[in-house]
């Protein structure tokens, strides 16, 4: 037997002559720690996050954790955060960035609709937030007293509470300082809720307050809402833990300015600070296309300060920032730490998620930028090619465990061993899925209108589906329906499914002529629910046959029907009804030996429609006779149940 190689691809890394332990450790995918780990056995010395080292000490450590070290001060160029200064106490005051969180339809828009006296709830298709909102609200329009220190405005992220937007939830936890963690004092703790408890707990740096809403409902005692996130771990300061508690009302404005002191009680206990003086850091909070300026994305300043015609990297994209509009939408030519903003001038759509990075101020920028995005590009290929020699090398792995199975099992009955076939090309077909496995699939083109919510779209359906159906990604995108995925559509015979987008009318009549289905809606969940009964329709029919009535034969008649003699069998019904043209089988031992329909059935000398329990009947099939004495004849219908994943 010919022996399966695994292809072997060393990984290569690309270094630069001189090169921080911190920047090194981003290189390198691992934490500082570990970088620290090697240069102790190593015997490198001091490992702090700005020591510089030279390439030949940045190869080592890259060998040992099994690279091939290539140094290139061009391919090994990209854009990393400043390190956060040792002491920030003399740094300038930032706003706290605080995230509305919790349970779907628990009040979250609507509370933060009433801080910023505007209706977003009322435009949410389906009565429930798509998107991360971030939004600037000044404490002055609100008659909030403060010390001033870093407290003139709070900046509001406004997170989906549909379990389908767990991402997005998660990826707002990871920018802020404070969660308001919203229970509706008429529902309790649900399972988002719980979710939330979660990302707070898990991220030391984030404090949460409890926002128990919907408290000038009649009858509402809020004491067992506070209870309930006891048991769930949130230990509120009146019972002696540190989390404080309000009980508002989004609707009426009840306790929005408690609500408010204690937001500013906890920023200021936490000293927020950021520098003003340095290149911008932030966040994508989430991307789209827009007509008439194209790719457009939501940027949470961090650090540093973002100016009009800033060149910027995000991910694998880059942008010179042409235009620049606050969250009320009115043009700004900088922004600060804590400040969203919408900024245009993208080279293609950014990620929701990605981080956002100017480059050191100089007249190669803009080259820098797009230096860092082709290396990083280049990484990503990289990275796909390692995924994809894994996936060929499991699927060997795999084959072989099978082949040494077989010749086992051979060798133990005592016989040949069977010539292995031969094996699998290394290709990308050595690793795709068979398609002979059997399981259906359901093709997908999904398009949503921002980039948060395509993901959030994608996460939520790609798991439908069970081991006879599924669904199946093949394209998702941000944007209008367009011919083109039309036309994709029809080469993958596969359907399109857009979240919140358009879909032109000549677009939906092209696909109308090509027979793609086309299903595009506003609302998360019923978007789930149309891809649910699709895969389900996929599923084979369930086939139950339910029987309604028994006789057993007695005796045989001989009945000439022209020259041919043909047996009858004498029956006595025993059980249900016994219906002419009905199917049926017999049963003989146990077993059945025929299953056709009634042809005939007389009781006496006449013909009849159906027989009784209790009744006796002559009994004639369509196309058997050979009846025995005790043999068992069941009426049956054919019941089909339909499946469900």
């Amino acid at each position: 037997m010919k022996a399966i190689k695994e292809v072997k691809v060393s990984k290569d890394v690309f270094i630069p002559s001189m090169v921080s332990v911190g920047t090194l450790a981003k290189l390198l995918r691992v934490k500082q720690d570990r970088i620290a780990d090697i240069m102790y056995d190593l015997e490198l010395g001091n490992s702090e996050y700005d020591r510089v080292l030279k390439a030949d000490d940045a190869s080592l450590i890259a060998m040992e954790l099994e690279y091939n070290p290539v140094v290139d001060d061009v391919a090994a160029f990209d854009i990393y955060p400043e390190p956060m200064p040792s002491d920030q106490s003399s740094l300038p005051a930032r706003p706290p960035i605080v995230t509305i969180m919790g349970h779907v339809d628990h009040g979250k828009t609507t509370l933060l609709d009433t801080l910023r006296s505007a209706t977003v709830a009322a435009g949410e298709s389906g009565g429930i937030t798509q998107h991360i909102g971030a939004f600037s609200v000044p404490l002055n329009s609100l008659s909030v007293q403060t010390s001033g220190t870093n407290s003139k405005t709070v900046t509001f992220l406004d997170t989906p509470g549909h379990a389908a937007f767990s991402a997005m939830r998660a990826r707002g936890a990871n920018v802020t300082d404070i969660i308001v963690l919203v229970v509706a004092a008429d529902d309790g703790v649900m399972p988002q809720t719980r979710e939330v408890i979660n990302l707070a707990t898990k991220d030391s740096k984030v404090q949460m307050i409890v926002a128990i809403n919907k408290c000038d409902k009649p009858g509402i005692d809020a004491t067992n809402i506070k209870h309930d996130l006891l048991s769930e771990g949130v230990e509120l300061e009146e019972f002696g833990g540190d989390i404080p508690c309000v009980e508002v009302s989004g609707l009426t404005g009840l306790g929005l300015d408690k609500l408010m002191e204690t937001i500013i009680a906890v920023a200021e206990i936490s000293d927020l600070r950021a520098e003003k003086n340095l290149r911008a850091h932030g966040h994508v909070l989430e991307a789209r296309m827009e007509k008439g300026k194209g790719a457009v994305a939501t940027v949470l300043v961090s650090r540093g300060t973002l100016n009009r015609g800033d060149p910027i990297v995000a991910g694998a994209t880059w942008a010179k920032v042409r235009q620049m509009t606050d969250d009320k939408g009115r043009a700004v030519t900088s922004a600060t730490p804590g400040m969203p903003v919408t900024v245009s001038g993208w080279d293609s759509l950014p990620v929701a998620g990605d981080e956002v990075l100017a480059p050191s101020p100089s007249k190669k920028a803009a080259d820098e930028v797009k230096r860092a995005v082709t290396n990083r590009i280049r990484e990503k290929e990289a990275e796909t090619l390692m995924d994809d020699v894994q996936s060929i090398n499991e699927k060997r792995r795999l084959d072989r465990r099978r082949r040494n199975d077989q010749l086992l099992a051979t060798s133990s009955k005592g016989g040949n061993a069977a010539p292995a076939p031969a094996p699998a090309p290394a290709s990308a077909s050595a690793y795709a899925q068979d398609e002979d496995d059997g399981i259906k699939e359901l093709r997908l083109i999904v398009k949503a209108d921002v980039s948060g919510t395509i993901e959030a779209v994608v996460g939520a359906i790609e798991g439908i589906g069970n081991k006879e159906a599924r669904v199946s990604i093949i394209q998702s995108g941000v944007g209008d329906v367009t011919d083109s995925d039309v036309a994709l559509a029809k080469t993958t015979d596969g359907m399109i499914l857009g979240f919140n987008v358009s879909v032109p009318r000549n677009v939906e009549g092209m696909a109308s002529q090509a027979c793609v289905p086309l299903h595009v809606d506003t609302v998360i969940y019923r978007l789930i629910e149309e891809v649910t009964a699709r895969v389900t329709a996929l599923l084979p029919k369930i086939i139950e046959k339910k029987v309604v009535g028994e006789a057993t034969v007695q005796q045989l008649f001989g009945i000439k029907q022209g020259k041919a003699t043909v047996n009858v069998a004498g029956c006595r019904v025993v059980n249900g009804i016994l219906a002419k043209h009905k199917t049926a089988r017999v049963v003989r031992n146990g077993e059945v030996v025929a299953d056709c329909k009634l042809n005939e059935m007389r009781h006496l000398k006449s013909e009849v429609n159906e027989v009784r329990k209790g009744m006796e009947c002559g009994l004639r099939f369509e196309t058997y006779a050979d009846f025995q004495p005790g043999d068992l004849i069941q009426a049956y219908d054919i019941i089909e149940i339909e499946p469900t994943l």
